[in-house]
């Protein structure tokens, strides 16, 4: 039977609609709900979700909060702040695999991801590359650099001589910004020229140079990402 949209949410609970609606259509609220599976007396699961998301301010707060924070939340415990733990892992795993050597980078997005989980938390910032071959499938990916919160120096030799001797056509860069704001320094971008400019002398193609925020990210080559066939 399908269930109209309007009023399944007040007749099904999150278990019932991701079966017969699918994970996307539910809720950051209800797909917690489902990782919690109980909530406590007086309290559904979907609502101590809502009230664990407000109070670490959305999901990004969440999985920046260790377990004994979330532990110490009433009703959760350690056995439901382990879950949420091993949730979100989940999620990062998924974007290192999709980095892997021999994985093919289609999109800024695709190493926009990596960055944000794993600078999720630091309070420094810190400058990755990411080595790709003829195809845009990935040699290698390296954290170059790691400085304050508000830099991370980089020098170009620093991102090129491994690409040179691991025999890379191209490269990406990125960095994280802690503040969470995504917009571009003017620093960022004289590191972007510096970088372009050197690899047209080594003949390494610089695709692209993404600045990392909390919730977006900003690409100095929107349209880099291409097959190479």
């Amino acid at each position: 039977m399908q269930i109209e949209p309007d009023d399944d949410k007040a007749r099904y609970g999150p278990r019932e609609r991701i079966r017969q609606l699918g994970e996307p259509r539910l809720s950051d609220a209800e797909c917690l709900a489902l990782i919690l599976r109980t909530g406590q007396r007086g309290e559904a699961a979907e609502q101590m979700a809502l009230r664990l998301l407000r109070r670490f301010g959305g999901l990004a707060g969440l999985a920046d909060a260790s377990q004994r924070e979330l532990a110490g939340e009433p009703g959760v415990g350690p056995v439901r702040a382990a879950a949420v733990a091993a949730a979100f892992g989940l999620g990062r795993r998924l974007g290192e695999a999709q980095l892997r050597p021999g994985a093919t980078v289609q999109h800024g997005g695709d190493v926009a991801r990596l960055v944000r989980e794993s600078a999720r938390g630091t309070r420094r910032e810190s400058f990755f590359c990411v080595l790709l071959d003829v195809r845009h499938r990935v040699i290698t990916l390296q954290v170059v650099s790691t400085g304050s919160i508000e830099s991370a120096p980089v020098h170009p030799r620093e991102v090129f001589s491994p690409a040179v001797r691991d025999g890379a056509v191209a490269v990406v860069v990125a960095h994280n910004h802690p503040s969470g704001d995504a917009t571009p320094s003017a620093e960022d971008r004289r590191v972007t020229e510096r970088l372009r400019e050197t690899g047209e002398l080594l003949g390494i193609h610089l695709l692209d140079h993404l600045v990392v925020g909390a919730e977006r990210y900003y690409s100095f080559a929107e349209e880099a990402f291409f097959p190479v066939v």
